[in-house]
């Protein structure tokens, strides 16, 4: 097939970066720019520096209408921070035939025509989809922790959710809780019950089992590391440890990159790659499942990439075959 040719908004920063790192080796992809505001006209490789010597590209400052009016653009990633991509949507037009993934929490509810883009949920519906929100971090791991046990109509209590994140989930803007200094060998909790994605995680398990209205009390953690989530939910569960494994292990059958180990996971089996490790334990009446991912891969640009090779009938896992830093 023809190359796919691609645009990047916001391509200066972390997400930015990890689609610029898998789509310069992807085998079906062009990237036909990387637009940044602030740092238009310096070479991609100066703000990506491990990306010296794999590309020449150039950050580009021209008119983003003219980028977007390219005849030979297929699709743009918005990789802006949130809020900022209702903005650029309504400040520029994009032509009807260029499909948008963006990777914002902005159209997460699936308002103005996008699609949630969460392959293990909905897969078929992105493949035929012009528009599609990428799902955010925790809300894919939180996620894929409870779809099998959603489709079978068995959480019937309150999920219960401690998870924690790499300080590349805070975005590359310095703060008071991402600076070095704090970060290292610390570890905090923050919004606490009220994190932005419990809206997305509650709409998503509800499209599986109709009437979901059980609560979700998620408590997220800080964590003193650079990459990946681990997520630790669970709720009553009345079966036993084999039965839970058959349904979350034939869920996930025929999807590429989500997989049930029988053995305990640890974060370093996922950071650099698309993978979702999933774990089951049952105590004393409660199922428990780990879920472990990379939150810039599997938690935001690989995942997007997986949803443009759905979108341009492709093999899901196309240009996603990444080896883990597993020691």
């Amino acid at each position: 097939m023809t190359a796919i040719n691609i645009g990047i908004i916001g391509a200066a920063g972390y997400t930015g970066g990890e689609l610029l790192r898998i789509l310069i080796s992807h085998p079906e992809a062009s990237i036909a720019f990387a637009h940044s505001k602030s740092q238009a006209g310096k070479p991609v490789y100066a703000t990506h520096t491990d990306l010296l010597g794999d590309t020449d590209l150039v950050f580009s400052g021209e008119d983003v209408q003219e980028l977007l009016d390219s005849e030979s653009l297929h699709v743009i990633f918005l990789c802006s921070g949130h809020g900022e991509s209702q903005k650029f949507l309504s400040e520029y037009t994009v032509p009807g035939t260029v499909k948008i993934i963006d990777l914002s929490t902005d159209f997460r509810d699936e308002s103005e025509g996008f699609v949630y883009g969460l392959p293990e949920l909905q897969r078929d519906t992105i493949k035929t989809a012009m528009k599609v929100a990428n799902p955010g971090c925790f809300a894919t791991s939180i996620e894929l922790a409870l779809l099998p046990l959603a489709d079978a109509g068995l959480i019937r209590d309150d999920v219960h959710v401690s998870a924690v994140t790499g300080s590349t989930g805070a975005g590359q803007s310095l703060s008071a809780t991402t600076h070095f200094t704090w970060r290292n060998n610390n570890v905090s909790v923050y919004k606490a019950f009220t994190h932005q994605h419990l809206t997305e995680i509650k709409m998503s398990v509800g499209k599986l089992q109709e009437g979901f209205k059980q609560n979700v009390r998620f408590i997220p953690y800080r964590g003193d590391y650079t990459r990946g989530i681990m997520a630790n939910v669970y709720t009553t569960f009345d079966g036993t440890l084999e039965e839970a494994k058959r349904i979350y292990k034939s869920y996930y059958q025929e999807h590429p990159f989500t997989h049930v180990s029988d053995a305990p996971i640890d974060l370093k089996q996922v950071v650099n790659t698309n993978k979702c490790l999933v774990h089951l334990e049952v105590h004393d009446g409660q199922l428990l499942i780990s879920s472990i991912i990379d939150n810039l891969t599997k938690g935001a640009s690989g995942q997007a990439v997986q949803n443009m090779n759905l979108m341009f009938g492709l093999p899901e896992n196309t240009g996603l075959r990444l080896k883990a830093a597993a020691f």
